[in-house]
């Protein structure tokens, strides 16, 4: 898990995939003039990991700030399984964890990173 800002720093969720992690769930409260940013940075990080991408964005206004919203479950492939709109709103959506190993079977390219991110020894 990570929250909100931490969607920027991919170095962040390469090292939670390299502890184990399969599906990676974002909380935030991102402003509505990012929403592009938002999309694009979710989908990034569940194809460059490999890995779901569940990122649940605030609705409404936060400070006086208008919230992007925008709820959004990604796969191992980049495609969106669904997306909420600007306002409240519950998605309700099943995924298959195993489509994880499946998709690093078939595109093994995590096994190429070297930049020393490996998981811990036991």
């Amino acid at each position: 898990m990570a929250t909100c800002y931490d969607l920027r720093f991919p170095e962040l969720f390469r090292g939670l995939v390299a502890a184990g992690a399969e599906t990676l769930v974002v909380p935030a409260g991102w402003p509505e003039r990012r929403r592009s940013h938002w999309t694009l940075l979710a989908r990034a990080r569940a194809v460059e990991n490999q890995a779901f991408v569940l990122a649940c964005g605030t609705a409404g206004t936060h400070a006086g700030v208008p919230q992007a919203g925008h709820s959004i479950v990604v796969d191992p492939w980049g495609e969106v399984l669904a997306e909420a709109g600007p306002g409240e709103e519950v998605l309700t959506v099943e995924f298959d964890p195993e489509k994880v190993a499946a998709t690093r079977e078939q595109f093994p390219a995590l096994k190429d990173r070297v930049l020393g991110l490996e998981p811990p020894r036991r």
